[in-house]
Formats: C-alpha cells, sequence, structure tokens
C-alpha cells in the first residue's frame, strides 16, 4: 500500500438524503481508480456496510468500516475500526446515541466516545467540527488525545470553497498546537461528478425545500465526488505527508466484517444436558405425538439424517428457540404455524413448528437445509396478527435486548414515490406530480412512454429534469423502517454486530441491518408473522369445539371433507387464505381438486413461475384427458408422476437435477 491514496471520509445513500450512490457503486468506482482501501462512514451507522463489503470481497476492494459520529454539541467525529474490539465499541457507541435519540437522530457525549476509543481511530476535524470553530476546543483535544493517543489525527478538509484558506489556517494552526498529525480528508458524498444534481434534490427531500428556495443548504459546487489518484494529489498538492497519512491510517484498519464471529444464543436446557441431547429428546417425543400408532420407518431414517445434519452444522440452537417459541404460544393459546420450507422437515414437524407431515406429502428436507450450501435455516413462523406482539414482547423478555432486536427494513425510492418528492424538490404543480405519479406507478414499459400519457413534455428542461432524477433516485434508500417479524438474535450482545436503534412503534428495537445484509453474513433470524387468516382459523376452531366437542388444531384438521372440497370447486373461496384472490377462483372450477395434494397444486399452479414456464395448460389438458401424460426420460417418472408429467414445485426440480444429473440433495 506504497501508492494512491485511501479515502477515509466517504458517505453512500445510506447516510439517508445526504449521500447520492450506494455503496457497490463507491467499491466499485474506488477498484476503478486502483486505490488501494476505500472507507464508508455513513452519519451514525453501518446501514449499507454488508452491501460494500459483499462488493469489496467480489472485486479485492479493502474496505474499511467505519461512522460519522454525531455529538451532542452539535458537531462530529470519524471514526474507524482497526480491530473487531474497535467495530463492537463503535456499533455499542452508535447504539447509545441512537436509543437516547427520536427515530433519524443520534448524539453522543465527549466522554462516551472516549470510553469506546479502544480499537478506534479518529478523524476529528472538517466543516461542522468543533476543530474549525472560532473558539478553541481545547478541552476536548485533551480528552481525545488522552483517550486515544497516536490514533488521533486532525482532518485537513478542502472543498474549492472560497473560504476554505480560513478554515486549513485554523485547522493547520490547532493540530500543531495540539501535537496532533494531519491528514487529508476531503469529504464524499457521490462516486462520480455526474450525482451532484442528485444530492442536491435529496438535501431538499431532507430539508423539505425546493432547490430554487434552499439556498445555502445546498453545497455550492460538484467537488464531493471521489477522486481518482491524481486528482486528490493535486487537491493536496502542497501537502503529501497528509497523503501520505491516509494510506498509514488504512495500514492500521485491519478489520473486516468477515472477522465477525456470531454464535447463537445457547438455550437453556434442563438437567445439564447439550442443546442437541436435548433436542433429539424433544424431537422423539414430538414423534411419538405425531405417530400415537407408532411411527413409519422412514420417517425415523428422516429425523435421524436431519437430527445428525442439525447437530454437524450446529444449528440446534435455533431449533429450540423456534420449539420455544410455538410453546409458548401454545401456552397462551395462541395459534401458529411455520411456513414455507420448514414443512420440508420431519424435525419441525415433530416440534410441533409446522402441521403438514412431510413424509406422507413426499417433501425434499434439503430444499430447507443442505450440507452443501450451509446456509442458515429460515423459519417463518405465522402467529395470529391480534396477538402476535404478545410473542414479540414474550422474546425481547426471554433473551433481553441486548440480545434480540428486530431486522430493518429499508424503505427505498420507486417510481410513485420517486417521482413526488423530485417533482416537489423541482417546484412542479402538485397536479401535475399526481398525474405524472399515477401513470407511473404499477405499470410496464418504460418511463418516458407513462409520462407522456400524463402531458409530460419532452422539449420543457423541468420535466427532463424529472425524468432523468426520477431514473436516478429509484432504489436510493430514504430511510429506515422494520421487518414485519424478523429478530436476530446473539449470544454475544447484537449491539456489538450491528448498532440497534429505536423503532418507531413503541416498545420496539431494530438493527441497522435488512433481511439480505444478515442472510449475507450468515446470522440466524427468527421470522414471527402476522396473519389474519389464524385468527379466523382459530375462531372456527373454537365453533367446532363449542358446539361439535370436537377439539381439533391445525395437524388434525380431516383432510378430505368433501362439501369443503365441492365449495372449492365451485369457487365459493371468498376471504380463504391462498385462495381468495380473483385468478385462484377462476381456476378452481377448471381444475376442480379432489384432495389435499390436487389443493397443493391449485395453491402452486397460480404463480408466475408455472404461469410464466408455460406449465399451466398442458398440466390442465393433462388432467382433463385431452392430453397424454409423457416423460422426457422413465427414470424421471418417480419424480413427475404426481403432477402428471409437468413439474411444478421446487422439490421437483431439485429431484430432476439429483436423477438426471446426479446431483446431491
Amino acid at each position: 500500500m506504497n501508492a494512491g491514496y485511501a479515502p477515509l471520509w466517504v458517505k453512500s445513500a445510506y447516510s439517508f438524503l445526504e449521500g447520492a450512490s450506494q455503496p457497490h457503486e463507491i467499491v466499485e468506482q474506488a477498484a476503478d481508480w486502483g486505490l488501494p482501501a476505500v472507507a464508508l462512514t455513513d452519519r451514525d451507522g453501518v446501514y449499507g456496510m454488508v452491501r460494500a463489503h459483499v462488493r469489496a470481497q467480489e472485486l479485492g476492494v479493502r474496505l474499511i468500516v467505519g461512522s460519522q459520529v454525531t455529538v451532542a454539541d452539535g458537531s462530529h467525529v470519524v471514526l474507524l475500526a482497526m480491530d473487531r474490539n474497535g467495530y463492537g465499541n463503535l456499533c455499542r457507541l452508535i447504539t447509545q446515541g441512537r436509543l437516547r435519540s427520536v427515530k433519524g437522530e443520534s448524539r453522543v457525549y465527549w466522554s462516551e466516545v472516549c470510553e469506546r476509543a479502544q480499537g478506534l481511530v479518529a478523524l476529528w476535524g472538517g466543516r461542522g467540527s468543533a476543530v474549525v470553530e472560532e473558539r478553541e476546543p481545547l478541552d476536548t483535544a485533551r480528552l481525545l488525545k488522552d483517550a486515544f493517543g497516536d490514533r488521533l489525527y486532525v482532518l485537513l478538509e478542502r472543498r474549492r470553497e472560497p473560504d476554505d484558506g480560513l478554515w486549513q489556517a485554523r485547522t493547520d494552526a490547532r493540530a500543531k498546537a495540539w501535537n496532533v498529525p494531519l491528514v487529508a480528508g476531503a469529504e464524499v458524498l457521490y462516486h462520480a461528478p455526474c450525482r451532484r444534481p442528485l444530492q442536491d434534490v435529496l438535501t431538499c427531500v431532507r430539508w423539505g425545500t425546493t432547490l430554487s428556495a434552499a439556498g445555502r443548504r445546498l453545497i455550492p459546487n460538484g467537488e464531493r465526488y471521489l477522486r481518482d489518484v491524481e486528482g486528490f494529489n493535486a487537491l493536496y498538492a502542497d501537502a503529501p505527508d497528509t497523503v501520505a497519512r491516509t494510506r498509514e491510517i488504512a495500514m492500521r484498519c485491519e478489520f473486516s466484517l468477515s472477522d465477525l464471529r456470531y454464535r447463537y444464543p445457547a438455550e437453556r436446557v434442563p438437567g445439564g444436558a447439550s442443546i442437541h441431547h436435548w433436542l433429539r429428546t424433544l424431537a422423539h417425543r414430538g414423534l411419538g405425538k405425531r405417530y400415537p400408532g407408532g411411527a413409519p420407518r422412514g420417517a425415523l431414517r428422516q429425523l435421524s439424517r436431519e437430527l445428525a445434519l442439525v447437530e454437524e452444522l450446529d444449528y440446534g440452537g435455533y431449533f429450540l428457540t423456534m420449539w420455544e417459541i410455538v410453546q409458548f404460544c401454545q401456552s397462551k393459546n395462541i395459534l401458529c404455524q411455520g411456513r414455507g420450507s420448514a414443512a420440508n422437515s420431519i424435525l419441525c414437524y415433530c416440534l410441533e413448528v409446522t402441521a403438514v407431515d412431510p413424509i406422507r406429502m413426499g417433501l425434499l428436507f434439503e430444499r430447507f437445509i443442505s450440507r452443501e450450501r450451509a446456509e442458515p435455516p429460515d423459519i417463518d413462523l405465522d402467529i395470529e396478527h391480534d396477538r402476535r406482539e404478545e410473542v414479540i414482547q414474550h422474546v425481547y423478555e426471554r433473551y433481553g435486548r441486548e440480545h434480540a432486536a428486530m431486522v430493518a427494513n429499508f424503505i427505498r425510492y420507486r417510481s410513485r414515490s420517486a417521482i413526488r418528492d423530485v417533482g416537489k424538490v423541482l417546484g412542479l404543480d402538485e397536479t401535475a406530480i399526481e398525474r405524472f405519479a399515477r401513470h407511473l406507478s404499477g405499470r410496464d414499459g418504460s418511463d418516458e412512454e407513462h409520462l407522456r400519457e400524463a402531458g409530460w413534455d419532452a422539449e420543457q428542461p423541468l420535466h427532463q429534469a424529472l425524468l432523468r432524477l426520477t431514473q436516478e433516485i429509484h432504489g436510493i434508500p430514504r430511510h429506515l423502517s422494520i421487518h414485519p417479524g424478523g429478530f436476530l438474535l446473539g449470544s454475544d450482545p447484537v449491539c456489538e454486530l450491528t448498532p440497534i436503534e429505536n423503532a418507531t412503534m413503541p416498545g420496539r428495537t431494530v438493527i441497522q441491518w435488512d433481511k439480505e445484509d444478515v442472510e449475507d453474513l450468515g446470522l440466524f433470524k427468527v421470522d414471527l408473522l402476522g396473519l389474519g387468516a389464524l385468527n379466523v382459523t382459530h375462531r372456527a376452531l373454537d365453533l367446532i369445539e363449542r358446539h361439535h366437542k370436537q377439539k381439533w388444531d391445525l395437524a388434525s384438521v380431516p383432510p378430505d371433507d368433501e362439501p369443503t372440497f365441492e365449495m372449492m370447486r365451485q369457487g365459493d373461496t371468498v376471504g380463504v387464505f391462498q385462495i381468495e384472490s380473483r385468478a385462484q377462483m377462476a381456476m378452481l372450477p377448471r381444475l376442480r381438486p379432489k384432495n389435499y395434494y390436487d389443493l397443493v397444486i391449485e395453491i402452486s399452479i397460480v404463480r408466475p413461475g408455472p404461469i410464466t414456464g408455460g406449465m399451466v395448460h398442458p398440466y390442465l389438458r393433462r388432467r382433463n384427458g385431452v392430453e397424454p401424460v409423457t416423460y422426457p426420460h422413465e427414470s424421471l417418472r418417480p419424480v413427475l408422476e404426481k403432477t402428471l408429467g409437468v413439474p411444478l414445485f421446487q422439490e421437483q426440480v431439485m429431484k430432476l437435477a439429483m436423477v438426471a444429473a446426479e446431483y446431491t440433495p
């Protein structure tokens, strides 16, 4: 790392409504420039860090992990993680600042910055920092020097603005007086100069104003882009030592998100048994309950196979968590049901997480977990909508706020929200904005076509700017929201993995990463989702018990009730979960389901994959005897026989690869 420079103060679009480039664009530009490293230092967070990390790993770019932290006096400091301990301190510091503040804001105190100094490099300076204030911040300088020692640097920021000379003179003098080294640090807000107009728009959205009225809130020039080596050296031509220090700091910051070692919470098990011994005990206990007349040999064999793989991959704690949550729901008479690929697991069936027998249905376990993929299991647990909050608060109470927080969801600009915000910033008439938004929302085809229908004038500069900026802003994160029910649980405090902050809803806290980030880092997510259909089902089960003295649960509902299937064949399914859409009600009289498996096919066939893959009509023709049932090869008959030679399910695609190409599960 003896050439070039390392940009150390870079904000992405995850400094909400401030940075104007996505993290991957910054990393890609750094790779194009051949820079030895690049830091991501979004405002009071690490929201975009995983996206940057993934791209940096792909391109071989060294990513420095950091953040610009807001201090209670209104100033800021840039902190960079040198090692795992420093990263944990950074996340804890941001968590402190976020949890004491209203949503969207953060503030920490200098004493807290110093308490969390270990493992961090501090870059202090630039506009908005105490370094360039008229009154010398001598007490703060002493605090920081004592805490950071030789890990404290003063940022020398250059913006090519008229007052650069004043700020530089003040910065130089104070760094010399405090005996703290200077480092070149031009703030970056976008990866390329062409994003300057978008950054202006985002600034106006943040302040709730228009371009014409924004005044000094807008940056006066377009100098906040990521420079190549030649351009950066030219900017600091008279201070080459400050450029060299960027490389020195980059060398000191060795931490990578790859260094995170995540451990799932160790479940409390009775009698000092191991997690896997207790899981095995519960599974076999559940097996006896599911098969009171004795479990078939295939079920026993499959359960042993699944338990062995779960132990090998060390997923036992996760399954015990799901079992414990289901037990809590049952104790409180809350109806719940696992969905998705978890239904392929007999272990989930025995733990009462799911209610469908995967052996009877011939489901493929490897769609849920496989040794080769080594991806953490993902179980979505549907819970009665009206009572989900009870379950969420139970998880917080059981694991504690430091070890449990909900996963984020980033609200990003889509066509309609983009055109509304950009239109307002450009000062367009509100009626025209709404007309444009209606034409863009939920339509196929190009934006130009729909805007033309709404009266867009290709010759009008404002309309041209509207289209260009709407396209640029598309996908940019606007603010942080909360996942419908995803929890991140950690054996170590979650706030040392990623900062935690307050959600809008009282009693909820949320991490700064979304489900894709969590999955990319191999972390375990517990999904607790609200489902109104379960409220209705619960009331129906209660009515049956009250009036017919029969106690049913989801696993014991008769699968072959003929009057029910006759109603379905008539398309009489308004309000029936999964088969209530117009498309499903139109398909039911054509497919005429007679049993449970027919219903599985019915639900699966009215989906984008089978429809666009041209599978619907061949299946219906074969079912109605209009077309003969054929197979590409006789060896595929066992895989495709139940669906008349037409592949409809993911499990079938996997089995086709196993049979035809000798893939492992």
